[in-house]
């Protein structure tokens, strides 16, 4: 199950989403996210997806990676599908048995929201997926480079989340090969009660957090020993340039969110 995690995971490639200006990268994944959380109906939550199919289909990232990244929040899905059919509450009911009423809207509700919450972890796994760490780093701070004004770190803070999306995998490789070598002594991950599953968890928390720290000192002693100092005086070796190509994908953006808007209004098919 770990190994599923694909969060922070850069997949190389030289397709035109790779080739995306990554500044305009994290304005398109707030500008899908908007819309994604505006969408209204069947044909706003259809256009949705078929946005996001042509997008993976441009990165050429296999399907298989992308349904292995959602694995791990499938028990998430399913609670918040449980929730909506048995809590929300229609005119048209569907079934009912003492206390359990399932009616049209809350099915409705349960498949919309299910979509949304897979369309909105795929889209933003998307972007971590064509975008290296550096790149992102760069975009963060260039993004926010207004905010200085007011004093804020903004590299320090750009470099904290470039770093954090770096060593996900990182940690997760880790905590896979010490869960393998706890298993190996013994140790039973998988049976057992609540308690007794949290109870054995601790031998796993307590290395996973040494080998973690002592990381975050290693990675810190390597940056000081290349006189690393910041943003400031600092140079790129990859100048961000905006293109052709990023314009047109941002124009791409704004229209989504004006044909989800129209579609709402529009009221067809709508929940």
């Amino acid at each position: 199950m770990l190994k599923d995690i694909t969060l922070g995971q850069f997949f190389p490639g030289d397709t035109i989403v790779h080739r995306l200006d990554p500044r305009f990268k994290l304005v398109l994944t707030l500008f899908y996210i908007t819309a994604l959380f505006m969408a209204k109906g069947l044909l706003a939550y259809v256009l949705m997806f078929i946005v996001l199919t042509t997008c993976l289909s441009l990165s050429r990232i296999k399907l298989k990676a992308v349904l292995r990244g959602l694995r791990p929040v499938l028990v998430i899905i399913m609670v918040t599908v449980l929730l909506n059919v048995f809590l929300v509450r229609g005119e048209t009911v569907l079934f009912e048995w003492r206390f359990i009423v399932i009616t049209q809207d809350g099915l409705m509700n349960a498949v919309f929201m299910a979509a949304r919450l897979m369309m909105l972890i795929v889209g933003t796994f998307l972007l971590t997926y064509t975008t290296s760490p550096i790149a992102l780093t760069d975009g963060l701070e260039t993004m926010l480079n207004p905010l200085k004004k007011v004093r804020l770190p903004i590299h320090e803070l750009a470099m904290m989340m470039s770093i954090a999306l770096r060593f996900i995998p990182t940690l997760i490789e880790e905590t896979d090969k010490i869960m393998s070598a706890q298993k190996a002594r013994g140790a039973d991950f998988e049976t057992g009660g609540l308690i007794k599953r949290a109870k054995a968890i601790l031998p796993l928390i307590i290395p996973l957090f040494i080998s973690a720290f002592r990381r975050a000192d290693e990675l810190a002693t390597a940056m000081e020993s290349r006189c690393y100092h910041g943003g400031e005086g600092r140079t790129r070796m990859k100048v961000l340039k905006t293109a052709a190509r990023d314009v047109i994908a941002l124009l791409c953006g704004a229209l989504l969110i004006t044909a989800i808007v129209l579609l709402g209004k529009v009221g067809i098919l709508q929940l």
